[in-house]
């Protein structure tokens, strides 16, 4: 089910959903995407997992800095900044970035990133949002810092398995002391569907972030619909975990 015009990146293939048919998605497949239109991820909504629990990554505090990894042109980040958060997001296509600023008629301005080829910051005009077009894995925290709450909806659950350690390590690293990283998840018999979204059951989860975090499983729901059982499922499974960083009081995992 392709779109006329949209050439297949070599050496891959479409499934019956419509989608790209391999376990390890490049960065390049994920621009494919975007430029298909196969973006059934994305949500012209606020997230309500995120409403629910936005007080548990504030944790009391006001105009923190927020991260959004794999950001795509999420509604949420102007929900977030629109409540005086600074919100940062890593992106690779510069098509969803653009879309987001004009959907959400924010004004912008873009420049290069130092340090990071080729790479470009996308900024609104009041300095609330700062969306990098990049490598997810070229973004440190030397580029723009460190962050006091972290909503991963999305990400991790797109990372290829064989990327989730190297990812896992990143996204600590990014971490301030008393950051409060919100981590949507799914679990679901990749038997049956092999993703993306990737299966992240919480021992996957303990497993990536267990030694030096610690997690707290908040929420679990069915979340089956039309659209997960188009892939073959009867089950599927969200999950929201609370991950922060353990202290030196903390006992290992």
């Amino acid at each position: 089910m392709t779109n006329v015009g949209v050439e297949i990146p070599e050496g891959k293939r479409l499934n019956k959903y419509g989608d790209l048919e391999n376990l390890n998605l490049t960065t390049e497949d994920w621009k494919f995407r975007w430029e298909k239109r196969h973006i059934g991820f994305h949500k012209d909504e606020i997230h309500g997992l995120l409403q629910k629990y936005l007080s548990i990554i504030l944790h009391g505090r006001k105009q923190i800095r927020i991260f959004v990894p794999l950001c795509g042109k999420s509604v949420d980040m102007k929900w977030l900044a629109d409540q005086g958060h600074t919100v940062v997001g890593v992106e690779a296509s510069e098509m969803a970035i653009k879309e987001f600023f004009a959907e959400q008629n924010v004004s912008y301005t873009q420049e290069s990133v130092p340090g990071i080829a080729g790479a470009e910051v996308f900024q609104s005009t009041d300095g609330k949002l700062f969306l990098f077009n990049c490598n997810m894995f070229d973004f440190t925290s030397a580029i723009a810092g460190k962050f006091d709450g972290i909503w991963d909806r999305g990400s991790l659950v797109a990372i290829n398995p064989s990327d989730r350690q190297r990812y896992a390590k990143l996204m600590t690293t990014l971490m301030a002391n008393g950051c409060h990283y919100l981590l949507d998840a799914l679990t679901y018999d990749q038997e049956k569907f092999s993703g993306p979204p990737f299966s992240t059951p919480p021992h996957v989860i303990h497993d990536l972030y267990g030694q030096s975090c610690n997690i707290q499983l908040l929420e679990s729901s069915d979340a089956l619909t039309d659209r997960q059982r188009s892939w073959g499922l009867d089950s599927f499974t969200e999950q929201i975990h609370l991950i922060t960083l353990k202290t030196n009081t903390d006992s290992c995992a």
